[in-house]
């Protein structure tokens, strides 16, 4: 095609082939066309012209925030002939997001739950296949509040609820109060509501960001004193317990920490214990040590997990070095630490020790406390990177706050100290929290 002649004399050198465009200009095309030449473009494949959804993107990166995580991501250079509208990211547990570059910011996430993402690229034509996933991120609070609940002094009892920021030190602060105060609370959270469980009381709750009075949850299935308990980001289980009259109990029940409601029956455990302690990450828990008065009134040694998303009988993960009760029990959903307490004959500890909570095996020595007491903290009070002990008993109740990095083994380090001395309190933290 060289020259074409229309009518009135009007002459067109080589008319241009028809080229892809977005809007309002998708497959326009310069130059006059003869009929035979519109022909001989179609019958070539030229026009209409072709076009298809474009070329998946590759995810670049994943940053979480609190509730949301960043995907960054690059765009494909085949983009199908049409230009790209937008780009849509979408996370494994349902959420998604649209943008029209990079990165898109996902909303709306449940902290501390792990995810990946995928991303999309959208034209005219159509939307491109996913790309491949991106590496797990878990979407984290911030920094996480420890809380130490009521408890035993050394003339009574007190109703305080104290709060710590667990990434910094100092003393704790006045949080508000229990609805009754008690000694052998023990707690769990989520990553916005903490709850803690008590023979009398049932379940108690708090929402961790404010301040306040804790307000009734709901109901145990039973009686049980001296129970443990732990938690994920939905689950709170208590575990055993004494039901206040001969035996010790193998009981395991759970409630879901989002709403309100009696707890719910998950197993049972293969040694029945009170004066125990345990600790949850997101998939397992953990329950070890305390006293057995079907053997004789003797302390233990054991360790046992679930899996804290399903229900059923507790398995056996291996042995403390030394028989241990009243202690603590911290996670960090790697490790997992049992501090102080009482050990080998009811005398006061100061060690410590751990195990890796995603195997199973007897636990290693890990440091020592800053002094031998029991009665400590029992609840998971916990950031990503640290561990939290606070008050217990010597021969009177104390105030102490330590804490252990969980990255690297040793002794414990002063915090500060809590509003009101005492033992046998309640403990929890921000579930995910830093």
């Amino acid at each position: 095609m060289s020259k074409t002649r229309f009518f009135g004399n009007l002459i067109k050198t080589n008319p241009t082939l028809p080229t892809a465009n977005s809007g309002a200009n998708y497959g326009t095309a310069t130059g006059i066309w003869t009929l035979e030449e519109a022909g001989a473009f179609r019958a070539a494949g030229d026009w209409p012209v072709p076009a298809s959804a474009p070329g998946a993107p590759t995810i670049s990166g994943v940053t979480a925030g609190n509730a949301q995580v960043a995907v960054a991501f690059s765009a494909n250079a085949s983009t199908g002939g049409l230009d790209v509208s937008s780009f849509t990211a979408l996370a494994s547990s349902g959420q998604s997001a649209s943008g029209s570059s990079s990165p898109i910011t996902v909303t709306g996430l449940t902290n501390g739950t792990a995810i990946t993402f995928t991303v999309t690229a959208t034209n005219a034509a159509g939307t491109s296949s996913a790309s491949s996933a991106s590496n797990s991120v878990t979407p984290v609070v911030g920094a996480a509040r420890g809380l130490f609940y009521s408890g035993a002094t050394t003339s009574g009892t007190s109703n305080v609820i104290d709060y710590i920021t667990i990434n910094s030190t100092g003393n704790a602060t006045d949080f508000g109060n229990a609805r009754s105060a008690r000694q052998y609370y023990t707690g769990g959270a989520s990553g916005t509501r903490a709850i803690f469980s008590h023979e009398y009381q049932g379940y108690d709750y708090i929402t961790i960001a404010s301040t306040g009075n804790a307000t009734n949850f709901g109901s145990l299935n039973a009686f049980s004193t001296a129970h443990a308990g732990s938690s994920n980001n939905t689950r709170y289980l208590i575990w055993g317990g004494f039901d206040g009259s001969s035996q010790t109990l193998t009981r395991i029940e759970y409630v879901t920490i989002a709403t309100t409601g009696d707890g719910t029956d998950f197993g049972d455990m293969n040694e029945s214990t009170f004066y125990n302690a345990a600790a949850g990450g997101e998939t397992r828990a953990v329950c070890s040590g305390g006293q057995n008065i079907g053997g004789g009134g003797s302390e233990v040694n054991t360790i046992s997990y679930v899996t804290i998303g399903s229900t059923g009988n507790d398995s056996d993960f291996g042995d403390m070095s030394h028989t241990k009760a009243e202690h603590g029990c911290t996670t960090n959903d790697t490790r997992v630490l049992f501090i102080a307490g009482l050990k080998d004959g009811f005398q006061n500890t100061n060690q410590v020790e751990y195990v890796t909570l995603a195997s199973t095996g007897n636990a290693s020595d890990f440091g020592d406390l800053s002094s031998a007491r029991r009665g400590i903290s029992n609840g998971n009070i916990s950031s990503t990177t640290r561990a939290i002990s606070g008050g217990g008993s010597t021969t009177s109740s104390v105030n102490v706050i330590d804490y252990f990095t969980y990255s690297s083994t040793g002794n414990a380090t002063d915090f500060g100290n809590l509003t009101v001395s005492r033992n046998r309190l309640g403990g929890a933290s921000t579930f995910g929290g830093t």
